[in-house]
């Protein structure tokens, strides 16, 4: 009875924190781990000071280059691809906003293509529900596919410590899975998206809101652009700087032996990247005008180490009580595991809705997946599950989707869950996870 009672306050901790938003998520996590351990006289876990460290180093570094402007030369060609291609911008744009995501390792790159995408659609006819839902989803689904997110260096971390037949899937291995599962829910969403409600020509309700020439006027509008913004050579640089960055980490990666030797082995990719993230910041830096002021202000930073804290308090919270009952979750858990072990992506998804944080619920669950039994493949072939926060329209990429789409076809339904973004999420989601699947059977992980 005592897990019982256990889960439950770790659950009311995810829930009460989630529902406060910011900091608290983490924050509500020392509640529970102030009562496990001098109620419950469990021993403390460890918190898990590597993922930590890395998301610390990462979040740096991405911050630096917002900071640097950078961010702007990779939006400003992302609008470039859309204008050209107007007609297929239900397809162009989520993944336009996967790629910045997986180039800058944060889904908040959204916010500034939402009204380009917008605009875009609105101008050509095209209903902007269809663009505007799926670039929102595609934009969160990048993340485990980006070499640089919060999410894909935390399950880096956790899975340098469990071997498959005495090797760790490493980081290389871990992205030939992901990016290729990511960009197939991504199609799929897209291809969706393209035949999704009725065109506006038939749509009865928004005809009715455009017969009033004020509401007309304010459903077009005015446009809304990079493409007139001049551009400096430092954001350029800054730009170069971060893929630069990017691209050496893949290449040490791939090449272990690229690395110097530790205690008779290659510098572990966890350390690696901490080294060359922080190395991409300074560098910016260095080569730039960039404030160094500026970097802790800024939305990429603030949420990074938001981030930082929400890992901290629940994987701690969480290690704790799962440590403390490890033999008989083992005993209980293992066989369901091994023969139905699409039951780990199920939890997984409903714990990312909890927390929403896809880093958060991969920290929670990955390591209490791990000491279980559930073997490393199947962590890997469904980690496009810790996206689950779709299933209600809370998170703010879905919230600014629908302010910025001024012509009302990107909603929320009458019962709340039949919004505009639960059935690209489901199609996107499941279809990464069987491409997932799929994937890391083909490279003998299962």
């Amino acid at each position: 009875m005592d897990i019982l009672l256990q889960v439950a306050i770790i659950l009311a901790c995810l829930f009460y924190g989630a529902r406060k938003g910011g900091v608290a998520l983490g924050l509500l996590g020392g509640i529970g781990i102030v009562i496990m351990t001098f109620v419950f006289k469990l021993t403390p876990g460890k918190p898990p000071v590597d993922v930590m460290l890395t998301i610390i180093a990462v979040v740096a570094a991405s911050a630096t280059l917002q900071a640097s402007g950078g961010l702007e030369v990779l939006l400003q060609l992302a609008e470039k691809v859309l204008r050209r291609n107007p007609k297929y911008i239900s397809i162009l744009a989520p993944f336009v906003t996967c790629f910045l995501t997986i180039l800058c390792g944060t889904g908040h790159v959204v916010y500034t293509m939402l009204p380009i995408i917008y605009d875009v659609a609105i101008k050509n006819n095209i209903r902007p529900e269809r663009p505007m839902a799926a670039s929102s989803i595609a934009s969160q689904m990048g993340i485990m596919a980006s070499p640089v997110s919060v999410a894909v260096v935390s399950l880096v971390a956790f899975l340098a410590k469990a071997p498959v037949a005495g090797h760790a899937i490493d980081f290389v291995m871990l992205l030939s899975i992901s990016i290729p599962a990511t960009l197939a829910g991504v199609l799929a969403i897209g291809v969706f998206s393209w035949f999704r409600g009725k065109d506006l020509d038939d749509d009865v309700e928004f005809q009715k809101r455009i017969a009033d020439p004020e509401t007309r006027k304010f459903v077009y509008g005015d446009s809304a652009t990079l493409l007139g913004k001049t551009l400096e050579k430092g954001q350029w640089v800054a730009m170069w700087i971060f893929l630069g960055s990017i691209v050496v980490v893949s290449i040490l990666g791939a090449f272990p032996s690229l690395r110097p030797l530790v205690a008779g082995k290659p510098l572990s990719m966890v350390l690696t990247i901490q080294m060359f993230m922080l190395l991409a910041g300074a560098l910016i830096i260095l080569c730039t005008k960039t404030d160094p002021m500026s970097i802790g202000k800024n939305e990429v930073f603030r949420a990074g180490m938001i981030a930082v804290v929400a890992v901290f308090g629940i994987a701690w919270m969480a290690d704790t009580v799962f440590e403390g009952h490890l033999p008989q979750l083992k005993a209980t858990l293992t066989e369901l595991v091994k023969t139905q072990p699409w039951t780990y992506a199920i939890a997984l998804l409903l714990v990312s809705k909890l927390v929403n944080s896809q880093a958060a619920a991969i920290s929670a669950m990955v390591p209490v997946a791990l000491a279980i039994g559930v073997p490393p493949g199947y962590v890997v072939a469904f980690m496009a599950a810790a996206y689950g926060y779709y299933i209600l329209p809370t998170y703010p990429s879905d919230l600014a989707a629908i302010q910025f789409d001024r012509s009302g076809t990107t909603h929320i339904g009458k019962y709340v869950i039949n919004h505009s973004f639960i059935l690209p999420g489901l199609i996107g989601v499941s279809t990464s996870c069987l491409f997932g699947y799929l994937l890391a059977s083909a490279r003998s992980l299962l």
